[in-house]
């Protein structure tokens, strides 16, 4: 029994290995949308509005925020004709990052990645800080695409809420 334990011990890993691989092919599109993430948010702590807009599609500028239902009553209470889906921009966005004289930082939690190699999801929930204080909470999705210079943020949506 003892000389078939080694055996048996090593076809269990020989085919345990390709089952692992199987279960996720892309592990390594994963591994570099996290350092995507990762830069995200390194560029905002830093106000390197140049590197947080290298992350985003060049030609491509789709992004949207939606008042969740914390906020919403308030807004529409003090401007009866505000939408509730704003449409904004990664260069606008890339701007206050570098222009702002307050710290400001986005904290991100229970991050989730869906991918098959040339298109993902990123799923997140946030904090977004402005000198230390949460001023927008809530829910991000990003959209992203394999380019031929590595993964890009091609689409943004966020919600706003307290």
């Amino acid at each position: 029994m003892r000389a078939l334990f080694p055996s048996l011990l090593l076809a269990f890993l020989c085919l345990a290995g390709p089952a692992r691989a199987a279960e996720n092919p892309h592990a390594a599109d994963v591994a570099a949308i996290n350092r995507v993430v990762e830069q995200f948010k390194a560029a905002i702590i830093a106000h390197d509005g140049k590197a947080l807009g290298s992350l985003f599609l060049q030609d491509h500028d789709s992004w949207l925020s939606v008042a969740d239902a914390s906020i919403w009553a308030g807004i529409k209470q003090r401007n009866p004709n505000a939408p509730k889906v704003l449409k904004g921009s990664w260069r606008q966005f890339a701007d206050f990052v570098q222009a702002s004289p307050k710290p400001v930082e986005e904290r991100f939690y229970n991050v989730r990645i869906d991918t098959n190699g040339a298109v993902a999801s990123v799923w997140f929930d946030f904090d977004f800080l402005q000198d230390g204080k949460v001023t927008n909470r809530g829910s991000e999705a990003w959209q992203l695409v394999r380019a031929e210079d590595g993964w890009k943020i091609s689409s943004m949506l966020y919600s706003m809420g307290k």
